[in-house]
């Protein structure tokens, strides 16, 4: 059987979903050496600052057969210097038992679709050094390894316009 998926914007009514997905992707995170500490985020803390009246971030939400089953957690940043916008991508989890389905090119595509119709330069993001499947994931997209600060890659996922 067919999932359906389905690729959207969150809501503030998504808040207490995107607390959940924020911790598993801590204990994630945690588990490839690339976070050791603890979240601090609530669910006041997500509405306020992605629903709010000056949203922070923004999130896209991957419904699989009408359940939540990852997301995508990003901002825009601003480059005065060469007058153009990016995206840093702040969040990607697909979960567990979802994983290595496709379903995380997918988030990935939206987000990239988001790009482009907003115009901005790049996408950039970061991963454990300790995350190579997830290395592999990424450059199969098309993104280059920007930076290393030590052994943790930088990406850039340059847009066309």
């Amino acid at each position: 059987m067919e999932n359906t998926v389905i690729l959207r914007t969150a809501t503030k009514k998504d808040a207490s979903k995107l607390l959940e997905l924020i911790e598993q992707k801590a204990e994630f995170d945690r588990s490839m050496k690339g976070f050791s500490g603890e979240i601090s985020t609530t669910v006041e803390k997500i509405e306020r600052t992605l629903f709010g009246d000056h949203p922070f971030a923004h999130a896209l939400m991957l419904e699989l057969d009408g359940d939540v089953q990852g997301f995508a957690l990003f901002h825009y940043r601003y480059s005065s210097f060469s007058g153009e916008p990016s995206i840093w991508l702040d969040d990607l989890l697909v979960v567990g038992e979802q994983r290595s389905k496709g379903y995380g090119r997918e988030l990935m595509h939206a987000l990239k679709s988001r790009a482009e119709t907003s115009w901005v330069s790049h996408i950039s993001w970061t991963a454990s050094p300790h995350n190579t499947k997830a290395h592999t994931f990424y450059k199969r997209l098309g993104a280059e390894i920007e930076r290393m600060d030590g052994q943790r890659p930088y990406f850039r996922w340059a847009m066309q316009r």
